[in-house]
């Protein structure tokens, strides 16, 4: 733990000197700076495990010196030196710029000793941390995913790259294929891992209560609006927030939503006053945002500020490599979860599930594998435990969708409106499972249905 580096930052020299004196004798490597500009330079070239600094500086004063080097992607242990009687400060510097601790003046040698031991101990813990979550990426298993193809592998290393950052992140794939499972692993192998992680479905929201979701209200902003509720945006306040489906957000909450991401300041409804909010943005959505801007939509701009780095999930059907790792992962979990003691599944199982084309992904196979497990509560899996769609044996086939009829000159909403249609049908009126299939929400379909004109299908 001796060979660790320490910056020291103070603008008075007599100072700045005997603390250098102080924690050389201790046996760490020291560096010194008199103000943030210079450490700056001094942290890129020395690159510190532990930076104690003074509040009160020329230039750059301690408190943007905590701020910028909190947006970095490594986080260093501060420790914060301040004159008597400034107490409240110190705590508020700790808590809102992320540093390790604080000191008061005159400081105490054998405090900051512990400190410095304390905070190197800290570094080296989050040091083997990261290199742990890089070896159980190598072995297939990042956060709470898991995946030994090659596109899997290639996701884990798009998201340990983009993590540590502030960029925002768009996750497309197919429904089912796990988009939340990376917005989670972005945020836990950020620096914002401890504070709020939250979600919402913008397609689930009725538009009248989705900015009352993201953005909050006053008392009395709207009928029914009893009371003052913060919205996620400072909910989330210094975390993550997940925006899933974003292509089925309403197109006048894409300005709002615009305005709040470039200004980083939101107004609740019904309010007069702005808050500034820091809140990292996951963007999710099984449609390509590309066709909503062109068909008007989705805004451009709104695209373009969303699709700063992009990651696109492959479905479970292309990757079927991971079948058998997923099972593996899923089984003990689900054993947890209903006090069942299953060991595996039986080679006819997986024959059936390798034929099985997952239109649902990893949440379909894992329904599948609940229910399974339930049903045989210990040993194997076996096909009497499957599903009718996996165990067709006594069961009638469902009706194989009609045929299409595709003449030169149809429209494309011709063509598209026979594809849902006959899709509807075969999937014997449940517009849950026709969305599924189709790899389009719920909330699309229905409005699809409506321009039809069609008979209310069940749900």
């Amino acid at each position: 733990m001796r060979n660790m580096r320490v910056l020291v930052v103070d603008d008075d020299e007599v100072q700045l000197r005997n603390l250098c004196a102080l924690i050389g004798g201790w046996g760490f490597q020291t560096e010194s700076a008199q103000d943030g500009v210079a450490a700056l330079e001094k942290i890129a070239q020395f690159q510190p495990t532990v930076l104690v600094t003074d509040l009160k500086m020329p230039r750059m004063d301690g408190f943007e010196l905590l701020r910028r080097l909190k947006k970095e992607p490594n986080r260093l242990a501060s420790i914060v030196l301040t004159a008597f009687g400034s107490l409240d400060l110190a705590i508020s510097t700790v808590h809102d710029l992320g540093a390790f601790w604080f000191l008061e003046r005159p400081v105490e040698p054998k405090a900051l000793q512990l400190l410095l031991e304390r905070a190197s101990a800290q570094a080296s813990l989050q040091n083997e941390t990261d290199r742990l979550h890089r070896m159980m990426s190598y072995s297939g298993v990042l956060d709470e995913m898991t995946g030994v193809s090659a596109s899997m592998k290639e996701v884990f290393s798009l998201i340990q790259q983009v993590a540590p950052t502030t960029a925002g992140v768009l996750v497309t794939g197919e429904s089912g294929t796990g988009k939340e499972l990376v917005a989670r692993a972005l945020h836990r192998l950020s620096a914002r891992r401890d504070c709020p992680f939250l979600g919402i479905n913008c397609a689930a929201l009725p538009d009248a209560l989705i900015e009352s979701e993201l953005f909050g209200h006053e008392r009395g902003a709207f009928t029914g609006a009893l009371e003052t509720r913060l919205g996620c945006f400072e909910l989330a306040h210094r975390g993550t927030l997940l925006l899933d489906e974003i292509g089925e957000m309403p197109l006048a909450t894409q300005g709002k939503l615009l305005r709040v991401l470039e200004d980083s300041r939101v107004r609740r409804l019904g309010g007069k006053a702005e808050r500034e909010v820091d809140v990292r943005i996951v963007a999710a959505t099984n449609n390509l945002l590309e066709a909503g801007v062109n068909a008007g939509t989705f805004r451009r701009d709104l695209f373009y500020r969303l699709n700063v780095f992009r990651i696109q999930l492959p479905p479970l059907r292309e990757r079927m490599d991971d079948l058998l790792p997923l099972i593996e992962t899923l089984i003990p979990r689900l054993n947890r979860k209903h006090s069942t003691s299953v060991v595996g599944v039986s080679p006819e199982v997986i024959q059936r599930f390798e034929g099985h084309s997952w239109p649902g992904n990893i949440r379909e196979l894992r329904n599948v594998l609940e229910r399974s497990t339930v049903l045989a509560g210990t040993g194997t899996i076996q096909i009497q435990h499957l599903p009718r769609e996996l165990d067709p044996r006594g069961h009638k086939a469902p009706e194989s969708p009609a045929e299409f009829h595709f003449e030169p000159g149809m429209t494309m909403n011709d063509a598209e409106r026979q594809i849902i249609l006959s899709t509807l049908r075969h999937a014997q009126n449940n517009k849950r499972k026709t969305a599924e299939i189709l790899g389009i929400s719920l909330r699309t379909l229905v409005t699809r249905l409506k321009e039809y004109r069609t008979p209310n299908a069940e749900e």
